[in-house]
């Protein structure tokens, strides 16, 4: 009933760009910050980015700022990650993941988020 749907991963040169999507049914979408993860083969899930509820506060990882944007559009009840000047080392399942405890999104602790999306691949090779 309360569902996250990510879509947009695959597989692109270094360099390139895609746009993740992070569609939300089942709950009342603009009240939760969201969240997005990470998880590379043989790596501990790792935060990249993050945004309030109304859009007004995000969060990026040293290793993605400057190269990815989070947005959202609560009318659409969806979150976006947009990934330019990927490198092979941003190739992991990437989760989408709304917080019901946080009031201005923090990354770095996904114990305090409860709902989560089941991911999408992006790879990133030549």
């Amino acid at each position: 009933q309360l569902q996250l749907v990510e879509s947009g991963g695959g597989l692109v040169q270094p360099g390139g760009s895609l746009r993740l999507s992070c569609a939300a049914s089942g709950f009342t979408f603009d009240y939760y910050p969201i969240g997005w993860f990470r998880q590379a083969p043989g790596k501990e899930r790792e935060g990249v980015s993050c945004i309030s509820s109304s859009g007004g506060s995000t969060n990026y990882a040293d290793s993605v700022k400057g190269r990815f944007t989070i947005s959202r559009d609560n009318a659409k009840n969806t979150v976006y990650l947009q990934m330019n000047s990927l490198k092979p080392e941003d190739t992991a399942v990437y989760y989408c993941a709304a917080s019901s405890v946080q009031a201005m999104c923090v990354m770095n602790r996904p114990n305090e988020y409860d709902y989560w999306g089941q991911g999408t691949q992006v790879t990133v090779s030549s």
